[in-house]
This record gives C-alpha cells, sequence and structure tokens, in this order.
C-alpha cells in the first residue's frame, strides 16, 4: 500500500509540475522548432513544441527520494550515493536547459553528462564486480580505474540512447515508466530483495507516468536535452546500486542500445560524426515509415521492452545472456530487413529512369 500511495502521488506532482514547466517553457519561449525544410532532420512534428519536460520529471523524483530518504538510504547506501545521484542528475538538468534554450553544440553538451558522472563517482558510487554468465564473479576491487571507467561507459552508453531514443512521442518516457517498474518488481523478489532500490524505481515509474499524460501523442511537451539523458541517467545508476543488475537494463534497453550501436556505426562508416549528423535512420524512423502510426510505433518499443524485460525477473545469469543474444540477432534480422528495402527501393527508380 505504501507504494502504492507513493506511486500516484509522484505521478500527479509530476503531472502538475509538467503543467507548470509547459507553461514557463512557452512564456520563454523554449520551444523545438519543426525542421520542414530539411528532409533528413530527426524532427517529425509540425509545430513548435515546448520543451524543459525533464525539470518536472527531476523535481518531482528527486523531492519525494530526499523527502522519503530513509527509505531510499534503508540498505546499503549512504547520504554520500544519494547527494552525488542528485547532483549528477541536476548538472544533466542543467545542461539540459541551456541546450534547449541556446541549442549547444556537441562538444559543448557532453561536458555536461561527464560531469555528472564525476559527481556520481565522486558520492562513492562503485561497482564492487560483475556477474559471470557462465557462473561465478569478476571482482574488480583489485584494479580501483576499472570501475569508473565501467560506470562512466555505462552512464554514458545509457544517456545516449535515451537522447537519440526520443523522437517519437512518448517513446522515453513509457520506456523509462517500463524500466522502473521491471526494476521494482526485481527487487521487491525473495532473492533479491532490495526495497531501497524498489522505492526508487517505483518513484521513476510514477514520474515517467505523470510525464507521459501531456507526452503521449500528440504531445503538448517534450521532454528537452535533459529530460532524454536524465531518463537514462536514472535508469543507469538503478542499474548499477542495485548490486550491478546491469543486464536487467539491457535487456529493457536492448534494441534501442543496438539501434544506437547501429546507427554509430553506420555514420562513422560514411564519415560522418555519429552524435553530429542526425537523419531519419533511426528503427522508430523507419517503422514510421512503413506506414505505423507513432502510437503502433511506441506500442511496439514499449511491448519489446516489456517482454524482454519481465524474463529477467525469470531468468538466472547465462539465461539473461541468451536472450541478450536473441536481442542481438532480432536487431541483425530488422538491419537486414531493412537493407533489402532499401536496396529494392533503389533498383526500382532506377528502372523508372530506364
Amino acid at each position: 500500500m505504501f507504494y502504492f500511495i507513493i506511486f500516484l502521488s509522484v505521478l500527479a506532482v509530476t503531472a502538475l509540475l509538467t503543467f507548470l514547466v509547459r507553461k514557463i517553457a512557452l512564456r520563454f519561449h523554449i520551444v523545438d522548432l519543426p525542421d520542414t525544410a530539411n528532409s533528413a532532420s530527426r524532427k517529425i512534428h509540425t509545430s513548435a513544441m515546448p520543451l524543459l519536460g525533464g525539470v518536472a520529471i527531476f523535481s518531482a523524483y528527486f523531492s519525494f527520494l530526499f523527502l522519503f530518504s530513509d527509505h531510499f538510504l534503508s540498505g546499503n547506501l549512504r547520504w554520500s550515493h544519494l547527494v552525488g545521484f542528485a547532483g549528477g542528475a541536476l548538472v544533466i538538468i542543467i545542461g539540459g536547459v541551456l541546450d534547449d534554450k541556446y541549442n549547444l553544440r556537441p562538444w559543448q553538451q557532453i561536458i555536461f553528462p561527464l560531469f555528472a558522472i564525476a559527481i556520481l563517482i565522486s558520492g562513492g558510487v562503485e561497482i564492487a564486480k560483475i556477474t559471470n554468465p557462465f557462473g561465478g564473479y569478476f571482482d574488480l576491487n583489485s584494479l580501483f580505474f576499472i570501475s569508473p571507467l565501467i560506470i562512466a561507459l555505462w552512464l554514458l552508453g545509457m544517456m545516449y540512447t535515451t537522447k537519440l531514443l526520443d523522437g517519437v512521442d512518448g517513446l522515453v518516457s513509457g520506456i523509462g515508466a517500463i524500466g522502473g517498474f521491471i526494476i521494482f518488481l526485481f527487487t521487491l523478489t525473495t532473492r533479491y530483495y532490495q526495497p531501497d532500490i524498489a522505492f526508487a524505481a517505483c518513484l521513476l515509474a510514477g514520474a515517467c507516468l505523470g510525464f507521459l499524460i501531456f507526452n503521449w501523442h500528440p504531445a503538448r511537451i517534450f521532454l528537452g536535452e535533459g529530460g532524454s539523458l536524465l531518463l537514462g541517467y536514472i535508469l543507469g545508476v538503478l542499474a548499477i546500486i542495485s548490486g550491478g543488475k546491469i543486464a536487467i537494463a539491457l535487456l529493457i534497453m536492448g534494441i534501442p542500445i543496438l539501434d544506437v550501436a547501429w546507427t554509430i556505426i553506420r555514420r562513422l562508416g560514411r564519415g560522418q560524426n555519429p552524435f553530429k549528423f542526425a537523419d531519419r535512420r533511426h528503427l522508430h524512423h523507419r517503422l514510421l515509415a512503413l506506414g505505423l502510426s507513432q502510437r503502433k510505433t511506441v506500442l511496439i518499443f514499449y511491448s519489446l521492452s516489456l517482454v524482454f524485460g519481465l524474463s529477467g525477473l525469470f531468468l538466472q545469469s547465462r539465461g539473461k545472456f541468451l536472450a541478450l543474444l536473441f536481442l542481438v540477432g532480432i536487431m541483425s534480422l530488422l538491419i537486414i530487413g531493412f537493407w533489402w528495402l532499401d536496396h529494392r527501393s533503389k533498383n526500382n527508380q532506377k528502372q523508372k529512369f530506364l
């Protein structure tokens, strides 16, 4: 009952804050303008859309986390962890607001995620060991530099996955809610019982759903740079502080992560900066190009995240590893399928000219 009340409370507060933040964004003209002149732009909205949605999620989430800190700090976590967690999130939001307003360059944008990671690590967050899918653990205590490096790479990967995924109404906020819900269930099981992490995950699910009320298609507000990075950051941190449950996060975010990985590889192959150039070749854009609506596209991503995420509740380490390989297989088939469609389309165009 406590979790249910907390869930509804943070949902309601986030919805209220989102309504207020939307008014503020419109008042100060912090909006995302459509890019109708550029056919390669990843933007698909046709009117100016208020940003700063991440400010509402951040404010509600960390207000509840501090207000009920005794529930979050009931296990092995300390105040330094909470302060580092919140401090890193605040830096991300500040950088996001600046980018939403002034459209920072890519090299300027990445300063804030890197600074956020440094604050988190300085708060004492670390990875002591990693589960070996074939049995046992990899002990990282003897190599002091490995933990910060893994944390940095993991969080950057998660943040830029949600950043690049944020191209369809309700996609990132919905997957954030699913991620929070699955981590909540996972950390309440008898084997992995962690009520502190369950509490934080419950807050995430409620905050994301409170925002989703305004972000579901047709959206009335966007997450903005800070919001899209923030959700990846929170999910990534929860996976770390829950004892390195990175496999669960990978199952939830598997297809989006693989899509981003393929995007980076594809752009590097063309000699492009993968974080500077934008296009409409992300998986969600390809599904839209096939004729699916935004809502149907989003529901496909929701289904994949929910099914594979829930599978992690019942699989052991080796089973999760095999599930991840299965996800790689699905993504590979999708890449081959879309390549074949592109190839056929080009051949048809050549035949028309002949």
